[in-house]
């Protein structure tokens, strides 16, 4: 009898470390992924700070004339010679719709259009979901007179393109850029 107790006993005990380490395994496997999805969540918004940031630069280069074109929230137009081949280009930012993005699992996702004169081409999903220009005067207050801007303020918004326990990873992205050229 004792020893039917005692196999019993071993059996539930090696039952519940068997447990213990399923949970642990899978605890550590959602800990991977979610760290994985986090880095490459910044590793993309960096990616798109580095696009915006390369062209706000050259905002008016080899321009004679009012650089800016158009400067909304959701829009930036501008003219400037991108690639420094002495032809000055008309270049155009906005987000795109969430609808044009099929391939990721979050309804907020949104391509981040790059327009060099006639190219429409929009870029890959990286989980933008939202996108917003702020331009500032000389002294650094904002401003919507297209002569006044002298610094264009950029913020992006990103989300993870699938859910990580029931929720979207969220990053943020801002910077000011001083054209040199304005």
């Amino acid at each position: 009898m004792h020893v039917l107790l005692d196999i019993f006993g071993s059996t539930i005990i090696a039952g519940l470390i068997l447990m213990l380490i399923l949970k642990l395994n899978i605890y550590s496997f959602h800990s991977r992924y979610a760290s994985d999805t986090e880095l490459e969540l910044q590793q993309n918004a960096k990616t798109l700070a580095e696009i915006l940031s390369y062209d706000l630069r050259k905002i008016g280069y080899e321009v004679q004339e009012d650089a800016i074109i158009e400067a909304d929230s959701n829009r930036l137009s501008f003219y400037a010679d991108i690639n420094d081949d002495g032809n000055v280009s008309t270049v155009t930012y906005y987000s795109g719709d969430p609808s044009e993005v099929t391939q990721t699992s979050n309804p907020n996702d949104r391509i981040l259009y790059r327009i060099v004169d006639i190219d429409t081409s929009g870029g890959p999903a990286l989980g933008l979901t939202r996108l917003k220009f702020t331009y500032l005067d000389k002294l650094g207050y904002e401003t919507s007179d297209l002569t006044e801007i002298e610094y264009v303020r950029a913020e992006l918004f990103l989300e993870s393109r699938e859910k990580i326990q029931d929720e979207y990873k969220f990053t943020y992205w801002e910077m000011t850029i001083n054209p040199r050229n304005l």
